[in-house]
């Protein structure tokens, strides 16, 4: 069944007091066109984040998304009191060594020396987090494939509902057909009668007719037609890899029948037949565009 290349999915995954947010977002493209926004921590894992993502949603143009957010308690920087005494003392020195007065609000002078607020501890990344982390990325991705399969049911409808209306153009076209024969015919006959003087051979003239018509003939063009239609069904029914791209290449061949129907067509209704069609088929290409 068609997927979208439209989706969207977001997993949060709990890990001792974090919590790892996962959000990926998906429009149509071409290729796999993958952009990731990963912190720092999990920086050592992007290579095997794309080969994930890659390997779950093919193509399409992907925003990829992972933070952590902590509990307030947990980003307590703690002072270093140690190095504030030393400070301390260092100030009571030149104090009294140079006669310069000792500020004001000697504790928050203490409070913005280099390091006595700097968190020097380093994060590494367990196993266990990564695991947690890597569940999280899953159930992204899951959640974002559902969403593509809603739009590509919602897609699936659409091109049936296009794939109907230019059957039934294709079909209306019929009674047009048969009576354009005669009308042609007798257009020339007329033409040749209001002219006197013209003699003409009759047989001659039914053989130009024969060949005039058979030019004009488009019985080959609408079975190619019918045939892709009915591919195009299939097609969308097919599981697997690169079948909006299939859709897209049955499009085009089915562009190119029904403009070579209204090249032949020398009849204003067939003509206003064949826009109708072409109109029904730029819609289907429109939203080709879109399927996986």
């Amino acid at each position: 069944m068609i997927q979208s290349m439209t989706g969207y999915g977001k997993a949060v995954v709990a890990y001792g007091d974090k919590k790892i947010n996962v959000e990926v977002k998906s429009l149509n493209s071409k290729t796999l066109d993958l952009t990731a926004r990963i912190c720092p921590l999990y920086r050592e894992k992007e290579m095997e984040i794309r080969q994930t993502v890659a390997k779950a949603l093919e193509r399409g143009k992907v925003d990829f998304s992972l933070w952590i957010e902590k509990h307030v308690t947990s980003e307590t920087i703690p002072i270093n009191a140690t190095l504030m005494k030393n400070y301390y003392s260092q100030i009571c020195d030149i104090v009294a060594n140079t006669g310069i007065p000792e500020p004001q609000d000697i504790f928050s002078t203490l409070l913005k020396m280099p390091d006595v607020m700097t968190k020097t501890e380093v994060e590494v990344l367990t196993d266990e987090e990564w695991a947690a982390a890597s569940e999280a990325v899953k159930i992204a991705l899951d959640l974002l494939i559902d969403f593509r399969c809603q739009e590509g049911a919602a897609l699936y409808k659409k091109f049936e509902e296009k794939i109907d209306n230019i059957e039934a153009l294709l079909a209306s076209i019929e009674p047009y057909e048969k009576c354009r024969v005669e009308k042609i015919r007798q257009r020339i006959i007329d033409g040749l009668a209001s002219i006197p003087e013209v003699d003409y051979d009759k047989n001659r003239l039914e053989q130009e007719l024969i060949y005039y018509i058979e030019k004009l003939d488009i019985s080959e063009e609408k079975q190619r037609l019918t045939n892709h239609l009915s591919y195009f069904r299939e097609t969308m029914k097919e599981e697997g890899h690169g079948v909006g791209k299939k859709l897209g290449f049955i499009a085009q061949e089915m562009g190119r029948e029904i403009n070579t129907t209204g090249s032949k067509s020398n009849q204003a209704e067939m003509q206003n037949i064949v826009v109708k069609m072409k109109d029904e088929l730029e819609q289907i290409k429109e939203q080709v565009l879109n399927a996986l």
